[in-house]
């Protein structure tokens, strides 16, 4: 290959990369500094796996009611004898759904224990050998060593590390690998067609951990894995008349990677942290945050299709623009929709949180879109926080 032609495909990639970081508030020059700065260099999140007591059917919620594809399939048809896995994907987001044959199984047990929730947030990286070896000298728990896994497509290496209660993060390195997914999956012969609701990339994963380990686990990730504090939220941030918790929120060093760590705070009543921690027996993620570039068209859509969300009252609409100045959308597209709007120095987003997806009051999504504001809505905390009061009162557990 001449030269010339590597300068093409660099140019093309570079533009690739620059256009993906402008989408997501970092620049290119912001990548490069970063990429030879932080020791665990990180390119997003590769895919992000539950453990579920039947795939099959949340496999088809995801698909009507969130307008994933499916993409990727392994079970006994694949020759997998243990479990049943069903991959989905929108743009950059995928998620992996999978349930144990074995009632005795590790997967089972964490079904058992935790409802339906996130057992991996898997990161993509260019070295898993290195990203599992650097971690671990700096004190991370290995849980699956260094595998490598192949295929008529190419191989796949994984390691992973422990982080809060029993999630893991798992590192992944494909870039010898062009399958569909990973060894082991078979591309699904698409039967059923489904309409994406334009979500594009995961923004942010919270995580929930019990009382006073919030600082225990952004000292983790910023001394086991590299990561900054890039805000910190307390009581007097996130509280109304009945109940608090406090927030930090860490990122990797291009931004990609972005987790809030939450923890409890003295209340007069539970806070939705402790009932969390309650429901699901201990920390773990909390809500998945993904980001669209028309909220107001995707959330129109999700509503068609029967997801519910959280209820802020219309008095929140009434002094909206005196708080954050002009807006592009309209005012009551949005207040037709509930969506929150918020502004910092660098622009505004919109964002609307779903009630709990599954039958426990744990896991939810956020739909968030953002033009220029690298925040996480700060100003709508208080209207939130009510508005998940008032569902934890129907629940008789606040």
């Amino acid at each position: 290959m001449s030269t010339n032609i590597f300068v093409t495909l660099n140019s093309k990639i570079n533009r690739k990369k620059e256009m993906e970081a402008t989408q997501k508030g970092v620049t290119l020059e912001d990548l490069q500094k970063h990429k030879s700065t932080d020791f665990l260099p990180l390119n997003g999140t590769d895919y992000i796996e539950f453990y579920v007591g039947n795939a099959k059917q949340s496999a088809y919620f995801y698909q009507v009611a969130f307008g994933f594809e499916l993409v990727a399939y392994a079970g006994l048809e694949t020759g997998v004898k243990d479990r049943a896995s069903y991959v989905l994907q929108q743009d950059k987001i995928r998620l992996v759904l999978t349930t144990s044959f074995d009632p005795e199984s590790e997967i089972s047990h964490h079904v058992r224990k935790h409802g339906d929730g996130v057992k991996v947030l898997a990161l993509w990286v260019d070295d898993a050998e290195y990203s599992l070896r650097v971690t671990t000298e700096k004190g991370a728990q290995t849980v699956h060593p260094l595998a490598t896994t192949k295929d008529e497509f190419g191989e796949v290496k994984t390691a992973s590390i422990q982080t809060y209660g029993e999630t893991i993060h798992t590192f992944v390195e494909r870039k010898n690998y062009t399958g569909v997914f990973l060894p082991g999956y078979k591309a699904i012969n698409k039967t059923f067609k489904t309409k994406s609701i334009g979500l594009k990339y995961v923004d942010h994963c919270v995580g929930n951990v019990g009382w006073g380990e919030m600082n225990k686990w952004v000292e983790f990730y910023e001394n086991v894995m590299g990561f900054k504090l890039l805000i910190t939220f307390d009581d007097s941030d996130i509280s109304t008349e009945y109940s608090a918790l406090m927030s930090k929120v860490v990122s990797n060093g291009n931004g990609y990677i972005k987790f809030p760590i939450n923890e409890p705070a003295e209340g007069k009543k539970k806070s939705q942290i402790e009932e969390y921690i309650d429901f699901y027996k201990g920390a773990g993620v909390q809500h998945i945050a993904v980001a669209t570039d028309n909220i107001v068209e995707t959330v129109s859509e999700l509503r068609n299709r029967g997801v519910e969300f959280l209820h802020v009252p219309d008095t929140y609409y009434n002094d909206l623009l005196d708080r954050v100045g002009l807006i592009d959308e309209d005012i009551e597209v949005l207040k037709k929709l509930n969506i929150l709007v918020d502004r910092d120095e660098e622009g505004y987003l919109l964002q609307i949180f779903t009630k709990p997806v599954e039958d426990r009051p744990t896991v939810f999504y956020e739909i968030i879109q953002r033009k220029g504001a690298k925040s996480f809505g700060k100003g709508n905390f208080k209207a939130l926080f009510e508005s998940i009061e008032r569902e934890q009162d129907l629940r008789g557990t606040l």
